[in-house]
C-alpha cells in the first residue's frame, strides 16, 4: 500500500535495512474478489502523538495529530470528533501536483463533502495541516513533476509562494510535504525546497512537517534515503514525521511490517541527526497478505476475519512484535499474513515513549483493533486538547 509512507528495510541482526524494505503503502487497500461481502467501510484515520521532552519533573501531555485521507474522510471525521479529547491536529491526506508543477486537488476528492468534514473539525477548534504529496491528477506518484522544480530556482520559488498563499488563504496551520522516490542527486535541492519553504511558512506565523522515509544511516537502502538529509531538514522542519513501517511490502518476502528491532535502529540514528522533539514516528495499522510472490493490503478487520474464516491459529512474533498467521484458501494457495495490533501498536508507543521523542503518528490504513485506543491511553496518556508547541501560534 504505497500510499503513505514507510520504507523499511529490516534485518533484525543488520544494523541497516535492505534494499528492498520500506516501501510506501499505497492509497486504497488491495481488493480480495472474495471478500467483497466485508463491510465496505473502511476506518483510515492516522494519528500522531506529540511529546514535548520533559523539563525538571514535569512532561507535557502528548498532542495527537489525526491524519484523515480524503477517500475516507466521513469516517475519519468521526473518529477524530469521537476522539476528540485525544487529538490535537489533524492532516487530511488532500492536495497532489499537476504536470505543470501546480499543486492540486488530489484525484478523487469531493470538494463539497471535504469542505464540510473541515468544517466540523474547525469547529472543534482542530488545527489543520493537510498533506501535499507528489501524486498526479490520476494519484500515483510521479517522480518528475518534482525533479523539475527541485533544479529549476524559479519554480522552486514559484512553488513555495503558492504553497505559502495555499496555507493563508485556506486557514491551515501549516502543511505537511510528503515527496517521495527521490534521487541521490536532488539531495540538496531538496533540503534548498524545505528550507526556503519553511521561512516562508514561519514569516506567516505558520508550520512545516516533512515526511521522511526511516532509514538507520544516511545512505539507508536506496536513493530514495540518500535524498533526504535527516540533519538539515531536521533544523528546518518543525516536525520530522518518520515512515516507520513497510520493512516489508507487497513484493517482498514476508515479514513484519514495523519490526521493534528496526524501528529502534531509525530512531537511534534520527536522534544523532534531528532534535528529539521535532521526531514523529510513524505506526502503521495494516497488514499484506502474501501468497504466489505478492502481498495483497489487509487491515486488522480482515486479517480477523480471513483468520477466521479458515481457523487459522493466530501468532504472536516475541522477536518483531507482530502478529501473524497462515492459511490455505479454497483453491489450495498458502497464505503468510503479517499485520499490526492493539499489542504491536503498544509496543511501539513504548519505543517512542522511551525515547523521549516528539511523539508517534498512527497511519491507521483500515478498520484497527479497538483495543489499540486503550494502549495508546495507557502508553501516551493524553487529557485535555492543548495543541503540540509548534501549532499553538501556527493559526488553525
Amino acid at each position: 500500500m504505497d500510499r503513505r509512507r514507510a520504507r523499511p528495510a529490516l534485518m533484525v541482526a543488520s544494523p541497516e535495512p535492505t534494499p528492498a524494505a520500506g516501501r510506501r503503502r499505497r492509497r486504497r487497500v488491495s481488493p480480495w474478489a472474495w471478500l467483497a461481502v466485508l463491510p465496505v467501510g473502511v476506518l483510515l484515520v492516522g494519528l500522531t502523538v506529540y511529546f514535548t521532552q520533559p523539563s525538571a519533573a514535569v512532561r507535557s501531555a502528548p498532542a495527537v495529530v489525526a491524519s484523515v485521507p480524503f477517500w475516507n474522510i466521513s469516517q475519519g471525521t468521526a473518529a477524530v470528533l469521537t476522539r476528540r479529547a485525544d487529538v490535537n491536529e489533524v492532516s487530511p491526506w488532500m492536495y497532489g501536483l499537476g504536470a505543470d508543477g501546480k499543486v492540486i486537488l488530489d484525484a478523487g476528492l469531493n470538494v463539497a463533502a471535504m469542505n464540510g468534514y473541515l468544517s466540523q473539525m474547525r469547529a472543534e477548534g482542530l488545527p489543520i495541516v493537510p498533506t501535499l504529496a507528489n501524486v498526479d491528477a490520476q494519484g500515483n506518484w510521479a517522480y518528475q513533476q518534482v525533479a523539475t522544480m527541485l533544479h529549476h530556482p524559479a519554480m522552486m520559488t514559484q512553488q513555495v509562494a503558492e504553497i505559502v498563499a495555499l496555507v493563508q488563504r485556506q486557514r491551515y496551520a501549516g502543511i505537511d510535504i510528503d515527496y517521495e522516490n527521490l534521487q541521490a542527486s536532488d539531495r540538496q535541492a531538496f533540503t534548498t525546497f524545505i528550507t526556503q519553504l519553511s521561512r516562508g511558512l514561519h514569516a506567516k506565523g505558520k508550520v512545516l512537517s516533512v515526511a521522511l522515509f526511516a532509514k538507520a544511516s544516511n545512505a539507508g537502502y536506496a536513493p530514495r534515503n540518500v535524498a533526504q538529509d535527516y540533519a538539515a531538514i531536521g533544523r528546518a522542519a518543525d516536525q520530522v514525521r518518520l515512515m516507520g513501517y513497510d520493512y516489508h511490502w507487497a513484493t517482498s518476502p514476508p515479514g513484519p511490517i514495523a519490526p521493534v528491532s528496526w524501528v529502534t535502529q531509525v530512531l537511534r540514528y534520527a536522534k544523532t541527526q534531528i532534535p528529539a522533539a521535532k521526531i514523529i514516528l510513524g505506526i502503521p495499522f495494516y497488514g499484506y497478505d502474501w501468497s504466489g510472490g505478492h502481498g495483497a493490503s489487509v487491515t486488522w478487520l480482515q486479517a480477523t476475519q480471513v483468520a477466521g474464516h479458515y481457523h487459522a491459529r493466530l501468532r504472536y512474533d516475541a522477536d518483531s512484535q507482530a502478529p501473524w498467521f497462515r492459511y490455505t484458501d479454497s483453491s489450495g494457495h498458502v497464505h503468510t499474513v503479517w499485520f499490526e495490533d492493539a499489542q504491536s501498536a503498544r509496543a511501539k508507543f513504548g519505543l517512542a515513549q522511551r525515547a523521549g521523542i516528539g511523539g508517534v503518528y498512527l497511519w491507521m490504513y483500515g478498520n484497527p483493533d479497538p483495543a489499540t485506543w486503550s494502549a495508546l491511553h495507557h502508553v501516551l496518556p493524553v487529557g485535555g486538547h492543548t495543541a503540540s508547541p509548534s501549532l499553538r501560534s501556527g493559526g488553525s
